[in-house]
């Protein structure tokens, strides 16, 4: 490890460069697939052929897109055959993850006495900074996921959890690491939740539910509902993680003196905006929480001036 940790700065400018390059090529993919597919859900209706219905169908939407028309069919559990070849999304999730983390190996683990850790913060050594690190990922998925499991049936406690996780969590980077390296942590944990719910809920779900019809069982619905529940999560968590990783262009958030609280704030924003525009797409005409978004941008903007 101290061989590949010697690399000369040429080479990590090199593997800075592709992981970048390919953790943002693969982000795109992955939350433009949320953002369908939550918009898809949120569009559609009940079949207006009742033979649909009883095929299992349990919403329809239709779509314009590229010169074309298309009529989308959601089941309400599964089809009663499955259908091939029958398309998978998760590689652009695990993609994301692993490119990210190979650019968090490139720039701050290979670089810690620069990028990650600054001494007038905490006192860390270069293996302690990068232990640190990569244990809070591990800790924001065995958090994240054991409240999600505890009050699974209580969606508004369950916010208000994770809300307070979070916030924790950037008080606690902004405690240990360089205040540019503590945004990033904080993104990296909301990613790592992200990526974990794909790898550890919803593709094992999928495959409960493909499994079942292959034997020739019916599906618990349960499954559905725990691949959808945490589908959802991601997708409120995009905006916020895609702050935390633009943030290193925007020094005047981290410079702030209280700068986790910016960092939390706008987290909340992006949220917001995420719920603003779920709600819309379920015909809600709900300006005032878009409304509230651009009040708190403006606020922060006024308060870390």
């Amino acid at each position: 490890m101290a061989q590949l940790l010697a690399l000369s700065d040429y080479w990590w400018g090199w593997a800075n460069l592709l992981f970048r390059w390919l953790h943002v090529v693969a982000a795109m993919a992955w939350i433009g697939a949320s953002f369908y597919f939550i918009a898809l859900d949120n569009h559609l209706q009940s079949p207006k052929d009742p033979k649909d219905a009883k095929r299992g169908v349990g919403g329809e939407a239709w779509e314009v897109h590229g010169g074309g028309f298309y009529r989308v069919e959601k089941f309400k559990v599964a089809p009663e055959r499955l259908p091939e070849p029958l398309h998978w999304f998760k590689w652009e999730a695990y993609t994301t993850w692993l490119s990210g983390f190979g650019l968090f190996i490139a720039v701050y683990y290979s670089h810690a006495s620069s990028y990650l850790i600054d001494t007038s913060v905490a006192d860390l050594t270069a293996w302690e900074a990068i232990s640190i690190s990569v244990a809070g990922l591990a800790i924001a998925w065995l958090v994240y996921d054991g409240v999600c499991r505890a009050f699974a049936n209580d969606e508004g406690v369950l916010a208000v959890l994770v809300f307070a996780f979070v916030c924790l969590a950037s008080w606690g980077s902004w405690e240990l690491f360089a205040p540019r390296a503590a945004y990033l942590e904080v993104g990296a944990m909301l990613g790592t939740m992200m990526v974990g719910n794909v790898f550890f809920v919803i593709i094992p779900a999928h495959w409960k539910l493909v499994r079942a019809k292959e034997a020739g069982e019916e599906p618990d619905p349960r499954w559905n509902r725990d691949g959808k529940t945490r589908s959802v999560h991601n997708n409120y968590l995009t905006l916020p993680v895609l702050f935390a990783m633009l943030s290193n262009h925007f020094p005047f958030t981290y410079g702030h003196r209280n700068g986790w609280i910016v960092l939390v704030a706008l987290m909340t924003i992006g949220a917001l905006t995420r719920h603003y525009f779920n709600l819309r797409q379920r015909g809600l005409n709900v300006w005032p929480v878009l409304g509230l978004a651009a009040a708190g941008v403006i606020a922060v903007a006024l308060i870390i001036r």
